[in-house]
């Protein structure tokens, strides 16, 4: 017993002898840099993917918005508005796709300029430009899940096209996509 503590003694004095020796607490308070390179590219795919959908989003909603105004409710001179007038009328649809298309034209424009912040924290990935690019996706996101409430009440009520049904799938899949991203990017910022 006395001969084995003996010798865990000297490999402890031999070892803390070493030039490069540090200290145990600066292993365990270290950063974990490689996991913060290994989710750069992932946050990179990310925001390349809700940048695509998005701009997918904005065509349509934009088509939509364009089949509405050409072709909504017309008042000739001299006539009353009916009674159940909407503002936000849409031949298309049901009665939940005005607010669909216009809060999902907000989502997607929004949803882009997010991006733009988020190209900025890809470039630097350091702790300093991360607030800008979480609080632009977070907003992003939160006008997205908006967006997606009301095309659960679009598919609820049943009756619109196929673009439609387009545009509520990349709704879904980016409230998925965009909060994957956040968690990415805030998972993996490291200090300078």
């Amino acid at each position: 017993v006395q001969h084995s503590l003996l010798s865990l003694y000297k490999t402890i004095v031999q070892f803390s002898s070493k030039r490069d020796f540090k200290p145990l607490y600066h292993y365990h308070f270290q950063e974990p840099r490689m996991a913060s390179g290994q989710m750069k590219p992932v946050a990179s795919l990310l925001l390349v993917l809700n940048f695509c959908m998005y701009v997918v989003v904005l065509g349509i909603g934009g088509w939509a918005m364009n089949f509405a105004i050409d072709n909504g409710f017309v008042i000739g001179p001299g006539m009353e508005l009916p009674a159940h007038f909407s503002p936000i009328y849409f031949p298309i649809g049901n009665a939940a796709t005005g607010f669909f298309v216009v809060f999902a034209l907000i989502a997607g424009v929004v949803g882009v300029a997010s991006v733009l912040s988020g190209l900025n924290h890809i470039r630097h990935w350091n702790i300093d430009s991360l607030p800008a690019a979480a609080s632009a996706a977070a907003i992003a996101w939160s006008l997205t899940l908006l967006a997606m409430g009301f095309a659960w009440k679009e598919i609820e009520l049943n009756y619109r096209n196929s673009k439609l049904k387009t545009m509520e799938a990349f709704l879904i899949i980016l409230s998925f996509t965009q909060l994957v991203y956040i968690a990415a990017i805030h998972g993996a910022s490291s200090r300078r």
